[in-house]
């Protein structure tokens, strides 16, 4: 069976998408950083609730209803009404998990998300920014803020993910290197100051 490369993209760009890599972050810190909180799991069940299952279920909404074209929603002009309907998720999450509180690393991260759909939502009016080099790249930032620059090693998996959203049409070039550039820079410069306060 010869090699297929579009096929190898779209598995590549499934495999590293918002849906799989901010909850695996997630619960990588939670497990790993504050696995002996009593409320560990509770901590867990939020950010999985607000970063994975609320999103599936709404996208599935809207691609049934014809509201968007496809589950990557690839046309910028049909952002709009998820990209919104997420800045409320990810900010009733940041308030759950305030009222168990939790560190304020995991606050931060609901608090932040919700910050930077608004920001995403913004620059989508005008441009097509790579939600999935967004979400690769803050995650990784996550990581590196818990557990050091081993994390960093994730940093491979950039051009990886830049190559397949090219490949496939979903972006261009700048499309992919800002979403990733900004994503790290943001959610790393929000959160150092969160923390620090």
């Amino acid at each position: 069976m010869p090699f297929n490369v579009h096929r190898f993209a779209d598995i590549v760009s499934w495999a590293i998408s918002p849906v799989v890599v901010a909850p695996a972050a997630y619960a990588a810190i939670v497990m790993l950083g504050f696995g002996h909180d009593i409320n560990s799991s509770s901590y867990l069940m939020v950010l999985f609730l607000a970063s994975t299952l609320v999103p599936v279920l709404l996208i599935t909404g809207l691609k049934k209803t014809g509201k968007i074209s496809d589950y990557n929603i690839s046309f910028r002009e049909q952002r709009f009404l998820p990209l919104l309907a997420l800045v409320g998720v990810n900010a009733l999450g940041y308030e759950f998990i305030k009222q168990l509180d939790a560190p304020r690393l995991l606050t931060g991260i609901l608090l932040f998300n919700a910050v930077n759909m608004v920001f995403i939502l913004l620059v989508t009016l005008q441009w097509k920014i790579s939600i999935h080099l967004f979400t690769l790249s803050s995650s990784i930032a996550l990581l590196f803020m818990q557990f050091g620059t081993t994390a960093l090693w994730f940093l491979l998996l950039v051009p990886v993910l830049m190559w397949s959203r090219i490949y496939l049409k979903a972006h261009n070039f700048m499309q992919t290197l800002v979403g990733g550039a900004v994503g790290f820079a943001v959610m790393f410069a929000e959160l150092t100051w969160w923390i620090g306060l």
